[in-house]
């Protein structure tokens, strides 16, 4: 039987070269819970894995069994918990190197992650992409592996389903929507693998959603301010903006509403 979407803990080949084992961590804010990506072209020995998911030892002697234990590289694409969690149990097991961009999660002979260099390895061809927005930390992949596939790993830049957080640093709406026109220029014949929810075969259309939600969101807060004053602060607007939305979710709406304003405020 062909496993989908979500399978706990159980390795669901998407792509040729891409499978993914889903940790068992559902929740508001990681939807089914959060997917680990296991990469190797057909016939290679070793992996890569892209985010070690949360501190979870089900989870990692899932990616062990799954793997051999034969991991190459282990890429981060941003410094969240439920992405970073599991790093020590997984270098513990396996010995893999990591890479990121935060020094924080750098383990063994792993470097910091450099926008556009190009990683050769378990047959494929990694191409880092530095998408700042939800986090300032966060990247993306492009792999191109045998036979010209090609998928697009955007961790939580781009959402499997919904949309995502962006964290309320200076800078960081105007930083997300750069990253979602990098996403869009290489995003044509890109299967989307990303780190929560369902994989799509084409990532075109869920990344020109993206960008045509962030510019109706937007317009939304630019209204709220209209309506409420100029000075009106976020949690007023998430109240307005928000009103249809579980409460329980409003503190992370609240962080995308600062960066909105951020940006509207900053350009006058």
């Amino acid at each position: 039987m062909t496993l989908t979407h979500p399978a706990y803990e159980q390795l669901r080949q998407v792509t040729p070269s891409a499978a993914v084992v889903l940790a068992d961590n559902p929740s508001g804010m990681t939807l089914q819970g959060t997917n680990t990506w296991l990469l190797r072209a057909p016939g290679a020995t070793e992996y890569v894995v892209v985010d070690p998911g949360p501190e979870d030892r089900k989870h990692t002697e899932a990616l062990v069994h799954e793997t051999g234990g034969n991991i190459a590289l282990t890429l981060i694409t941003h410094k969240h918990h439920d992405h970073t969690g599991g790093i020590d149990h997984l270098v513990e097991a396996t010995g893999t190197p990591v890479r990121a961009k935060d020094s924080e999660f750098l383990r063994g002979r792993g470097a910091h992650l450099t926008d556009g260099e190009v990683i050769e390895v378990a047959g494929l061809r990694i191409t880092v992409l530095a998408t700042a927005g939800h986090t300032e930390d966060s990247h993306s992949f492009l792999l191109d592996g045998p036979d010209g596939e090609q998928a697009l790993l955007t961790g939580d830049t781009v959402l499997g389903s919904g949309t995502t957080v962006l964290e309320s640093w200076d800078g960081a709406l105007a930083a997300y929507l750069d990253s979602l026109d990098r996403l869009m220029a290489v995003a044509p014949g890109r299967t989307l693998l990303p780190a929560h929810g369902p994989d799509h075969a084409d990532a075109e259309p869920v990344i020109r959603y993206y960008l045509a939600h962030r510019q109706e969101r937007l317009n939304q807060v630019r209204a709220a301010l209209e309506k409420l004053g100029p000075k009106a602060e976020a949690p007023h607007i998430v109240a307005e903006v928000y009103a249809d939305v579980d409460k329980r979710l409003w503190p992370a709406a609240q962080s995308s509403v600062e960066a909105q304003l951020d940006y509207i405020r900053s350009r006058g």
